[in-house]
């Protein structure tokens, strides 16, 4: 190999970090992320992480370039492994939607694979399960172990007309027989939406983490002191209510008109954990989404800062909220985001979970409480059609109808350290990236290409020679 080739060879080893690119220089590498105090968790911190039997991980994946390789999911277990240890000892659903056509090329958001994409799709299949069996139940769960059922997936209107009879996909479902990973093999393509629905609808657990295959964690998330919280304000808003409802209902948590007023003379920005909670008591809180590039600062942004009623609604519920959570040696408590500190109860912390008020209800990774996921993004069959992303649809009529004050009824939130300025997620670009093996063999032959160009430049005649 030449020193050029081996140059090359270091860079494609690189390739996937540098699919997040757009990031900048804010976001930091995927192999090793150091939190704001210099460090970082290591892979082993996930045999002490307890399981949390209150949520359930949702993984969609489809056809990419790099199939057959599993790159992309090793890279999203490791991500958990490093800044949530939780995510890999909790329930899994995987969902391995699949393809419309072969065509003579690709073009996967339309759901067209070549015939090879096809037949590598399916061996990615085959893997992808093995490595979250693997991870999630352990290496000796053996396929002819699973439990194996079926559903439907339907979309769309039901009519009279014969084009209507069929507005269903099957969907093949195996699950181990304690239901800790269950994956989903639909007939047709279903879009990332009815993935997550076909998913949701498998899902025992009151709250749902929706992961697609090519958003990777990159700082700590406290997702146990989240979940509490989360269960906290709902037991604010229904005191007698035993378990988490679906808060799809319309009423007086649908109106905002209360909260439209940004003469309260607070800022936000207060840390004072008690004063922030007094005014935000009973607040839903059924979405909470991780922030990418895009969303840096995103309270004092133009998606904000133009409306009136949102930014009142920022003003007053932007803050760092309060959870009291028992502690252990086994516990993961996030010390680059959640400002911890021990009380004089002992084994008792103090968790800061910072959040700001979302007014858009995104596909990339975020974590919501199961049913009001169903009632309000999917209360019906038509809800959205097949093939369709969540955000593209109704994250667009959701936004609608926050600016119209009814913020509450959507409940969404966007978790926000450092007030904007951390990102918690990065973009892998499933949709182009080849895997390290085809980045390398990609860059080689640019390479090469480049040679050849700069050979013929250098025998050409020159047009200014007598």
């Amino acid at each position: 190999m030449t020193v050029d080739e081996a140059a090359v060879a270091a860079a494609a080893a690189k390739a996937l970090a540098d699919a997040g690119a757009d990031a900048g220089a804010q976001e930091a590498g995927l192999g090793h992320t150091p939190d704001s105090h210099g460090a970082s968790n290591t892979s082993s911190d996930s045999t002490k992480a307890p399981a949390d039997d209150r949520l359930t991980l949702i993984i969609t994946t489809s056809p990419t370039p790099s199939a057959p390789s599993t790159e992309l999911l090793e890279h999203i277990i490791a991500a958990f492994r490093a800044h949530c240890p939780a995510l890999t000892r909790c329930r899994v659903i995987l969902v391995l939607d699949t393809y419309d056509h072969i065509s003579s090329a690709n073009r996967l958001k339309k759901g067209h694979v070549t015939a090879e994409g096809a037949r590598l799709y399916a061996e990615y299949k085959v893997r992808a399960k093995r490595l979250i069996l693997d991870v999630y139940a352990g290496p000796d769960v053996e396929n002819d172990s699973l439990v194996s059922d079926s559903a439907e997936a339907e979309f769309g209107c039901l009519g009279i007309l014969p084009q209507h009879a069929n507005n269903a996909v099957a969907l093949a479902i195996t699950r181990t027989p304690d239901r800790r990973v269950t994956f989903v093999e639909p007939a047709q393509r279903l879009g990332f939406g009815l993935a997550v629905r076909s998913a949701l609808r498998l899902t025992q657990t009151p709250y749902v983490w929706v992961q697609q295959h090519d958003w990777a964690l990159i700082t700590d998330i406290p997702l146990g002191p989240l979940l509490t919280l989360m269960q906290q304000q709902q037991q604010h808003r229904h005191p007698h209510s035993g378990a988490a409802t679906s808060g799809g209902s319309d009423g007086d948590d649908d109106d905002d008109d209360d909260d439209d007023d940004d003469d309260d003379g607070h800022d936000g920005d207060q840390d004072d954990g008690e004063i922030a909670n007094a005014r935000s008591v009973g607040v839903p809180i059924q979405y909470v989404c991780f922030p990418s590039v895009r969303m840096v600062e995103y309270a004092r942004s133009d998606h904000v800062m133009r409306y009136t009623a949102l930014r009142a609604l920022t003003n007053l519920h932007k803050q760092n909220f309060s959870v009291r959570v028992e502690t252990s040696p086994s516990t993961n408590v996030d010390t680059a985001t959640a400002a911890a500190a021990e009380e004089a109860a002992p084994g008792i912390t103090t968790v800061k979970i910072p959040l700001t008020p979302l007014f858009f209800w995104h596909d990339k990774p975020h974590v919501a409480e199961t049913a009001h996921y169903l009632a309000r993004v999917f209360p019906g069959r038509a809800s959205l059609p097949r093939g369709a992303f969540i955000e593209d649809t109704i994250g667009h009529r959701a936004r609608t109808e926050m600016k119209d004050g009814h913020w509450r009824r959507w409940a969404c939130w966007l978790y926000y350290p450092d007030e904007g300025k951390q990102l918690c997620v990065r973009h892998l670009k499933g949709r182009t990236w080849r895997g390290t093996e085809g980045e390398l063999a990609k860059k080689m032959e640019c390479m090469r290409l480049n040679k050849g160009r700069a050979r013929r430049r250098a025998t050409e005649p020159d047009d200014d020679t007598p």
